[in-house]
């Protein structure tokens, strides 16, 4: 009997520890820092495993932790837990690097888009809080982090000690699928085809320098009738110049040949007292060279503009930002010295020999060439700036012949007494006024990033474009982000469009497709999606804002090219009407924005912002026509057929369909 009870014991003990081992292969538990979160989304940076966004060590109220994923507002990770049950527990809080920003957060976790639990408002220097969550039923799981309600600057939070305990087999962070770059944009056929702005306008007496644009098979001669008194047409080139003295509407004919055929084309030239009559067209060098550009650089992207065929689609000023004066703090020899003269000339850098030189290149190639300053002492990389010198400044850039101003706050914040109304515009009617006393057109963007809603006074102080909000990539992995944070949710509110029009236009930033500046000093591919792409450019199309392109124009692959030269989705943007549009409908992550065109049709954009293709339904009733209509595809420039009451189109993740409804 005692053998028997002994072999017994035996065979239970040894079943009951054989469950238990199969029981902890299903009940164990995973960090989430073990997980990988490369998708993550947020507003600035790259998430970071085991420190804080900063890439330094995890700190939250001076305690130091060793486990746990730093990240910066807005941000959102996804976890896929299967409907498994299982317990959620971390501690989060602000990240001491923010000490002392202002910064502020707030952090909530989602199940299956139910709120599952939130903080209050949290700020540097709070103790952390603990979560502990039983969560039951729920496919996927999001930990958000949320601004406090005063952007995201220095918005540095943390998960610490995060962890998924219980049924954790399987558990995964969501990962997209990233479409193909797949090339919409039809190529340009061999007849000639006008394209670009229809009206330009210039003041009395100014110098005129416009490239027609045409694409075609070359050679092209081109002709202008009723060509206004002191203007004159190369007849192979189709670069205009010369100077009209008297004020009025001039309407002309471009008629542009090739061995095949003869297109023309209306267009109109007002002068007067308005400049920019469509949203500006170009390059600009910050996102891929910042404080690597060079007076050669600038040569090379004038020569990409016309070799690439971008001018011949309508792109045409050439923009230097920061980074071309002297810079006295730092010990590099080629942008160190003496910023001024004994008269108080601007002294460029030694990556500049020759500024009126590179301008005069510009200029031959039928290119608008732009500059940049600051009304602070400096600009924002540091380099001498306008302050106290601000006619002297504009005179020598009227010197060198420039045509273009990005004016940017960055160190006038010291100079201004607040942040009173009165004070955003001081500095921006002070150099308007200057400008405007020139004998050239320069056309001057506010870059403010829109403070004070500049988009309601930009205008009366003289602007012809003004940014609407920060920089859209100054976090190169948070540029998809940015794009829908200050392009969709930033012009759906405060009705911008009812602000801007011809001589004024909202700048939700630059065109980031391309190679760009990763900020380590190096380039690398746009992280914005093919989708993204084609979203960016049909939004900042129906808004109506500048098209400047800011990628490296030299390294221009075809998919690249196909986004930037659509002449459909350019003829939206360069409507001479200068009509902005609007969001019209919603529904969760679907919009559908409108923009209404000189000729009576409207241009369409079916966004989906959402992470999964969707359907993407536009009403006749919400976009205020009725009867049957023709409906045309511009980015593949085909008609898809005649609809009623609505239409609807499938739309991938971040994706655009955009047509136009006649």
């Amino acid at each position: 009997m005692k053998r028997l009870f002994s072999f017994r014991t035996l065979l239970f003990l040894t079943s009951t520890i054989l469950l238990s081992l199969l029981s902890c292969s299903h009940h164990s538990e995973i960090s989430l820092s073990s997980l990988d979160l490369s998708a993550t989304k947020q507003g600035w940076g790259k998430v970071q495993i085991g420190k804080s966004i900063t890439e330094k060590e995890l700190r939250i109220a001076g305690t130091i932790y060793e486990e746990g994923v730093g990240t910066h507002a807005n941000s959102t990770i996804r976890i896929l837990l299967k409907k498994k049950p299982v317990r959620f527990t971390a501690l989060v809080g602000m990240d001491d690097a923010a000490l002392g920003t202002g910064g502020s957060v707030s952090f909530h976790i989602v199940g299956d888009d139910q709120l599952l639990w939130e903080t209050s408002v949290v700020k540097p220097g709070d103790q952390a809080i603990s979560v502990d969550l039983e969560i039951r039923g729920i496919s996927e799981l999001t930990l958000e982090v949320r601004d406090g309600g005063d952007g995201i600057d220095f918005d540095h939070a943390n998960w610490v000690n995060a962890r998924f305990s219980g049924r954790v087999d399987g558990i995964t962070a969501w990962k997209p699928v990233i479409e193909k770059a797949e090339i919409l944009t039809p190529k340009p056929g061999p007849k000639p085809r006008i394209n670009g702005t229809r009206v330009w306008g210039v003041r009395p007496g100014n110098p005129v320098l416009f490239k027609i644009a045409a694409t075609g098979d070359r050679p092209m001669s081109y002709e202008v009738k009723n060509l206004p008194d002191g203007l004159e047409v190369d007849s192979s080139t189709g670069i205009i110049t010369g100077a009209v003295a008297e004020p009025g509407e001039y309407r002309m004919k471009f008629s542009v040949s090739n061995s095949l055929a003869t297109a023309e084309r209306d267009f109109k030239l007002v002068v007067g007292n308005t400049l920019a009559l469509t949203p500006h067209m170009g390059w600009n060098s910050w996102y891929v060279w910042e404080n690597h550009v060079t007076e050669q650089i600038m040569r090379d992207a004038a020569d990409a503009m016309v070799e690439t065929g971008m001018a011949d689609h309508g792109y045409r000023y050439v923009n230097i930002d920061d980074c071309w004066s002297i810079k006295p703090s730092s010990d590099n020899p080629e942008i160190n010295g003496e910023p001024r003269d004994a008269e108080g000339n601007l002294i460029t850098n030694k990556r500049f020999p020759n500024m009126k030189g590179m301008v005069d290149y510009i200029h031959s190639k039928g290119l608008l060439a732009g500059t940049y300053t600051s009304p602070g002492p400096f600009t924002c990389a540091g380099h001498v700036s306008a302050y106290s010198f601000e006619e002297q400044d504009v005179k020598q850039f009227v010197e060198w012949e420039f045509d273009f101003l990005k004016y940017d706050w960055c160190s006038y914040g010291r100079i201004a007494a607040d942040r009173s109304l009165a004070e955003l515009q001081k500095p921006y009617q002070l150099i308007s006024s200057i400008l405007e006393q020139q004998p050239r057109d320069i056309v001057l963007n506010l870059c403010q990033y829109g403070m004070g809603e500049v988009w309601k006074w930009g205008r009366q102080v003289g602007g012809h474009s003004w940014r609407t909000a920060g920089d859209l990539g100054i976090s190169f992995e948070g540029i998809g982000e940015a794009l829908f944070r200050d392009g969709f949710d930033v012009y759906s509110e405060d009705s911008l469009h009812l602000y801007a029009g011809p001589g004024g236009w909202n700048d939700p930033d630059y065109l980031l497709f391309g190679y760009l500046s990763n900020w380590k000093g190096e380039t690398a591919p746009t992280p914005l999606s093919p989708n993204e792409q084609y979203t960016q450019m049909s939004l900042w199309a129906i808004v109506a804002a500048p098209l400047i392109f800011s990628g490296d124009i030299t390294r221009l692959d075809e998919f690249t090219l196909n986004v930037l030269t659509n002449d459909e989705i350019i003829e939206v943007n360069q409507d001479p009407l200068g009509k902005p549009g609007w969001r019209v409908a919603k529904e969760g992550f679907l919009e559908v924005w409108k923009r209404e065109l000189e000729d009576g049709s409207i241009a369409v954009g079916l966004f989906n912002r959402g992470e999964e293709p969707a359907k993407v339904t536009a009403t006749w009733e919400d976009l205020g026509i009725t009867g049957k209509r023709v409906v045309r595809d511009l980015w593949r420039q085909k008609d898809l057929g005649r609809y009623n009451h609505r239409f609807t189109a499938k739309v991938g993740r971040h994706g655009v369909v955009m047509v136009r409804i006649r």
